[in-house]
């Protein structure tokens, strides 16, 4: 068995937080599409090393303060850092692994993840490369910036008043940056199969789909990510029918039909800096932008998780720390860069 997924079975019984597993019912479609999953997993993981939570504990101790003091620095300069930090790092890890590739410029014919449409509204890279530079005055040429990158989410989470949890450390960030990958990334427009099918694909379960979702509690949408629900929906409906009546309007109003502003939109929900379980509850009211995330309700599963998610922020924030921790430990990469932006 690859070592680094020994370890990380391992880091999961030690972690602060307890993941909240239940065993779903699948169909044999479903069980083919683990196991081809697993293999896609197993082969990302094994490019990379083991992961460690004391992998830094002789060469770069003070590793976790560091970034923590450098998000908190940026956060009191602008509250919107800490849901650009938890989208970056989700985008990162989804596209190779947590490989630090949508840190990557463009270069020459080469268009890099940062720049694929996706990943256009992306911000805040200015703080892991704050981060970055404070840990190589302490410690060059050791962390990788993957690593910083996966700590830098998990303490924007903290600060916004979500869980913390420890960071399993270990990660190389990879030499390779493509735009044209970032149609991998899951679409706000997914419905509950193309979901289950994009994190299943990652080794992830319908249980991290709902807890990873609720990372929408933080940030801000563009219209164009839900434009479609308010207007011209399909031929018979012309407001998406599982968005509340009232709700559409509010939208209609901040997305006009025409001389839509290029940064028109709204918030994900009612406390976007605060880490929270009320886009659950939004979620139950049809309240919601992303039919990716109303979508959660077309299945009894997911359903049963929002409704408890909704009813419980402890519960919720549980589950999103042991799928964090999962997620990030999808690795990849061969190198520690010297500057986040460029390969060595």
């Amino acid at each position: 068995m690859n070592p680094s997924k020994i370890e990380t079975s391992e880091l999961l019984c030690k972690i602060k937080v307890e993941s909240q597993v239940r065993l779903p019912s699948i169909s044999m479609v479903f069980v083919a599409a683990l196991f081809l999953s697993s293999i896609v997993i197993f082969l990302i993981s094994s490019a990379g090393n083991a992961l460690s939570l004391n992998y830094y504990e002789k060469t770069c101790p003070d590793v976790d303060s560091i970034v923590t003091n450098a998000v908190n620095k940026a956060m009191m300069k602008d509250r919107k850092v800490p849901a650009a930090l938890l989208r970056m790092h989700f985008h990162d890890c989804f596209i190779r692994g947590c490989d630090a590739s949508v840190l990557l410029n463009s270069k020459g014919n080469n268009k890099a993840e940062k720049d694929g449409p996706p990943n256009a509204s992306l911000h805040a890279f200015y703080v892991i490369d704050n981060a970055k530079k404070e840990v190589e005055d302490s410690c060059p040429g050791v962390v990788s910036c993957a690593d910083i990158l996966a700590l830098a989410a998990r303490d924007a989470v903290a600060f916004s008043g979500g869980p913390t949890w420890d960071v399993p450390k270990g990660r190389k960030d990879g030499r390779t940056s493509k735009a044209s990958e970032t149609t991998q990334l899951p679409s706000p427009t997914f419905n509950i199969y193309q979901l289950q099918q994009s994190f299943s694909q990652r080794g992830l379960s319908m249980d991290d789909v709902v807890a990873l979702l609720g990372g929408h509690t933080l940030g801000f949408s563009h219209c164009s990510s839900f434009q479609s629900r308010i207007r011209n929906f399909n031929a018979t409906h012309d407001i998406d029918p599982s968005m509340h009546p009232s709700f559409a309007a509010s939208l209609r109003s901040v997305c006009p039909k025409t001389n839509m502003a290029k940064n028109a939109g709204t918030t994900m929900d009612h406390s976007p800096t605060t880490f929270d379980n009320t886009y659950f509850k939004l979620i139950l009211q049809k309240k919601v932008l992303f039919s990716s995330d109303q979508a959660l309700l077309s299945a009894p599963k997911t359903r049963d998780l929002v409704t408890k998610f909704a009813s419980s922020k402890a519960t919720f924030t549980k589950a999103f720390a042991s799928s964090m921790i999962k997620l990030s430990s999808i690795t990849g990469g061969q190198e520690v860069r010297k500057d986040c932006r460029v390969v060595n």
